[in-house]
């Protein structure tokens, strides 16, 4: 259990489970370690595990968690609890049978990442007012890509869009300027919990 570190909910206690496995290998990627197996858990365990921390926004999280196929079993169960449930995806697979009640939080790929062409941009029918779109951004060519990718798909309408500079390659003060400058309709994050202890495994 830690501080939810990113996003709308940043701040708040969070249960993170984080499952192995990723189909993409984004340059800036920080979880390398998901890539590969690690424990075997039952979803009754995981439960279990959660149920004695007394937190209710959970997290599920990889990799990428929709390649392991007993995540959405896993999510449904979290819902049955009583679980407030987030999800954060890539976005390169289909996330039409994620449940309404998932907070989806999905990572739209740019340039800098070098794995945009991934994307379903299909899955943005997909997303409702609660759900979040996140661009990760290295540079000002990443910048200006997602401002042109938030003003053609009008994303501010019917999802949150957040505009987070990659950790070591951009300065958040920079970012930040560069939004205000535009007046662009999107909320600037950063990973807090890189701020309050670094680059730090299982936080």
């Amino acid at each position: 259990m830690s501080l939810q570190g990113e996003g709308v909910w940043a701040g708040w206690p969070c249960f993170f489970i984080r499952l192995s496995g990723c189909n993409l290998r984004c340059t800036y990627c920080d979880t390398q370690y998901a890539y590969n197996k690690v424990d075997n858990r039952d979803i009754e365990g995981l439960i279990n595990e959660w149920r004695r921390t007394g937190v209710g926004l959970v997290q599920v999280t990889g990799g990428e968690p929709l390649l392991q196929p007993g995540t959405h079993t896993l999510i449904e169960a979290l819902l049955s609890e009583g679980a407030r449930v987030l999800l954060e995806t890539n976005g390169s697979l289909d996330l039409r049978n994620v449940p309404r009640e998932v907070i989806k939080i999905v990572d739209r790929k740019t340039p800098g990442s070098a794995m945009e062409e991934f994307f379903l941009e299909e899955n943005l029918g997909w997303l409702n007012q609660g759900d979040q779109l996140k661009f990760v951004i290295t540079d000002r060519e990443d910048y200006e890509w997602a401002r042109e990718e938030v003003i053609r798909l009008c994303l501010f309408y019917y999802t949150e869009v957040l505009f987070s500079p990659a950790w070591g390659r951009l300065a958040p003060f920079q970012l930040a300027e560069w939004i205000v400058a535009d007046r662009l309709s999107v909320r600037f994050q950063i990973q807090l919990h890189k701020i309050l202890w670094g680059e730090k495994r299982g936080i």
